[in-house]
């Protein structure tokens, strides 16, 4: 909260109430996001445009392939008589 009170005196509390809000709204919490934000902003983009990350849409790669990871077969197990 102290890098939003610091940058509202750089660039106004109304911009950064703004940036607040959309990070909230997309769930930008990480280090220098706000800043991301309001030079986004500043570019020219709407707050309409705002995307949101979303693990429908994710390029990381699933878990489902270590599903089977240490099981063993589950067949029929073969004896060997004496």
């Amino acid at each position: 909260m102290a890098a939003a009170v610091e940058l509202a005196a750089l660039v106004g509390a109304g911009e950064v109430d703004i940036a607040l809000g959309l990070a909230a709204t997309a769930d930008r919490f990480e280090e220098d996001a706000l800043m991301s934000i309001i030079q986004h902003r500043k570019s020219g983009a709407r707050p309409a445009d705002l995307v949101v990350a979303d693990e429908t849409y994710s390029v990381q790669p699933g878990t489902s392939v270590w599903a089977d990871f240490g099981r063993t077969n589950s067949g029929p197990t073969q004896r060997s008589t004496p």
